[in-house]
């Protein structure tokens, strides 16, 4: 067995006056259980203890964020360790620990998988005897290196995502991240290595002491990701909107690895809960995540604290605050998810209590029901554009969403006085938040999208107040030359609002559009995943301040459920869960000629094909034997 510090004791997060260290221990620890079973039926147990023996391996250092490094010439005096009948006489014993009373339970994820290869499509020679190759792809994994040479000579590999200006490998954006690898070769002929406990987030591997020119078979990308399998594809007639469905992806793919990562470059990899909750449904239809989030979902529970508050980031370490508004909203949202695209009642019944005593905190600090107080970092609508939406607009929002979820949940888990409780307590937040923040001419305080956006989409107004609400909309997105300016919170819900409330033209256009701000604008400039910011580098600007601009960051995909939902038509009636009745109802865009999309559901495959030629409109749909379909 070889051990890494891995999530255990390496380096995870940023700085804030903590250790960026030993979050859970100061020491790679190590507990494991051979069981033998022999022909004769009688059965050895080999179990780790203080006669277990260990000995410094090739590898010198090994951390997620900082890199491997790993002496080669060290296997010399290592050779058959893993074989029967080695002498560990030169090894040293091993220290045991007492973990009191910790429980450890096996870990009830998927496991990481090498998902794919990728090569590189250039190799370029820059000074100093350095070479930059270039994969074409924004990916998580490491770099597999195939080198020939003498012992003693090491080569360096550099990642990045980005290239600077002048053709050299841009890091600035990794803050305290290293992103690192270095090989000592033990020389004698071909060798080939992979590090074992770090991975990266990249496009680009600068090479530096290679021994000769690096030809374009030294680098192999390997793509590591949790065993999510692929449950979805959609592609339509837009080569830009094909690329923005492969960006999402990717971007899942990536950040999809033990947790859901905001980002997998810099210094944080963190699992916060606002990037998950808004892009959860995007993520069912890309892949199986039911394991997934099964997993991740126990430790939402285990992150809450005893008052009842959620976290911002799960597991909770860095920061151990309240959760902001739509950040800790994701102990509701995201199991809710899993019941209406999975009909996991056995997980939103382990979740329920947790999701209950988050609202029982907020409305116990809230008696006006709006929601100001435990805010926590109240992030607001994170990295929106040209716009500033009033924070407490958009948290009241939320609490009387997640009050709502909670009473429907109730009312499934068959808890009658719950489900009446919550249900009067979401109508009372709804009817305080129209008091306070709708004014008599429709107009809600703050007047951004996201604001609207979320009123329409969290049923939050009265029908009086809908269709002027979906005005003043449209309105201000005309008022930004039909651009978009939401940020985290609103840009999952704007296309589909539209869509609903008849101007689905108009959603179209904003998918369409390649001029800033606008997913198309990441892609004309070369994007392979989405990025953090809309501006995380711009022709007039060139890079975003690099204390916070990854260009691997899912939120601003949540677009994706809509490509799903409404371009293809593959959408589920919110009566019923697991796909049990589907709603097919395609929106035919004025920009696009065709659009197809399948979706492995749990009750079998769902698809959809719409197809334009002249006056001529055709549409083939699928679907499973066990699912009934209202289509219009």
């Amino acid at each position: 067995l070889q051990m890494g510090d891995g999530w255990y004791s390496g380096e995870i997060g940023w700085g804030h006056g903590c250790s960026l260290r030993d979050h859970y221990g100061q020491v790679p620890r190590l507990l494991a259980q051979l069981v033998v079973d022999f022909q004769d039926g009688t059965q050895t147990t080999i179990a780790s203890d203080k006669t277990w023996r260990s000995s410094p391996s090739a590898i010198v250092t090994s951390d997620f964020l900082m890199g491997e490094v790993y002496d080669a010439r060290r296997e010399a005096a290592l050779t058959g360790w893993d074989q029967p009948g080695f002498n560990d006489a030169a090894w040293t014993g091993v220290e045991v620990q007492d973990l009191g009373e910790v429980t450890l339970v096996a870990g009830p994820g998927p496991a990481v998988v090498k998902w794919g290869e990728l090569k590189p499509l250039s190799v370029k020679a820059k000074p100093g005897g350095t070479h930059i190759l270039d994969l074409g792809q924004n990916m998580v994994g490491f770099a597999r290196l195939r080198v020939r040479g003498q012992a003693g000579q090491t080569v360096i590999l550099r990642f990045g995502e980005m290239i600077n200006p002048d053709g050299t490998l841009y890091t600035d954006n990794l803050r305290r991240a290293r992103a690192t690898d270095q090989y000592t070769l033990k020389g004698g002929g071909e060798e080939i290595w992979e590090p074992k406990f770090s991975f990266h987030g990249f496009r680009y591997v600068e090479v530096t002491g290679y021994p000769g020119e690096p030809s374009a078979d030294a680098i192999t990308g390997i793509v590591l990701t949790s065993d999510t399998p692929q449950a979805g594809t959609f592609e339509c007639s837009s080569a830009m909107v094909n690329q923005l469905q492969s960006n999402i992806v990717w971007g899942q793919r990536g950040n999809f690895l033990e947790v859901p990562t905001d980002c997998p470059q810099r210094d944080e990899r963190l699992g916060w809960m606002g990037d998950a909750q808004i892009f959860a449904r995007t993520a069912t239809y890309n892949a199986d995540v039911a394991a997934f989030f099964k997993k991740w979902t126990l430790d939402v529970i285990d992150a809450q604290s005893p008052q009842g508050a959620f976290s911002d980031i799960v597991p909770r370490i860095i920061l151990d605050s309240t959760a902001a508004p739509a950040w800790g909203d994701a102990g509701v949202i995201v199991p809710m998810t899993m019941y209406e695209v999975y009909g996991d009642r056995a997980l939103l019944a382990r979740q329920y209590p947790s999701m209950k005593k988050w609202i029982d905190y907020l409305d116990a600090a809230n008696p006006d029901h709006l929601w100001r107080q435990q805010v926590g970092n109240n992030f607001g609508d994170w990295l929106s554009v040209g716009a500033d939406a009033k924070k407490d607009v958009l948290s009241t929002a939320y609490f009387a969403h997640s009050t709502s979820l909670v009473a429907r949940a109730a009312a499934i888990l068959d808890f009658k006085e719950d489900a009446a409780r919550y249900t009067q307590l979401a109508e009372t937040i709804k009817s305080a938040y129209n008091r306070e923040f709708v004014a008599e001419d429709f107009t809600i305080a703050g007047g951004t999208q996201t604001a609207y956006v979320l009123a329409l989409s969290f049923d939050l107004l009265p029908d009086a107040k809908r269709a002027a609400a979906v005005e003043h909309l449209v309105k201000d997105i005309h008022a930004h030359n039909d651009h978009l300016t939401t940020g985290f919170l609103g840009v999952g819900h704007l296309l589909p609002v539209l869509s609903r409330h008849g101007h689905a033209d108009l959603a179209g256009k904003l998918l369409l559009n390649d001029t800033f701000p606008s997913w198309g604008y990441s892609i004309r400039h070369g994007a392979t995943t989405i990025w953090e910011r809309w501006n995380g580098w711009t022709a007039e600007h060139g890079f975003f301040d690099p204390g916070m601009n990854s260009f691997n960051h899912y939120a601003l995909g949540s677009v994706g459920e809509w490509l799903y939902r409404y371009v293809a038509g593959i959408n589920a009636d919110p009566r019923t869960s697991a796909y049990e009745r589907l709603i097919l109802h395609p929106r035919i865009l004025p920009g696009l000629t065709y659009a197809k999309a399948q979706y492995d559901s749990v009750r079998g495959r769902i698809a959809s094909h719409w197809q334009r030629k002249g006056d001529q409109l055709t549409w083939q749909v699928t679907i499973p034997p066990t699912a009934t379909a209202l289509a219009r």
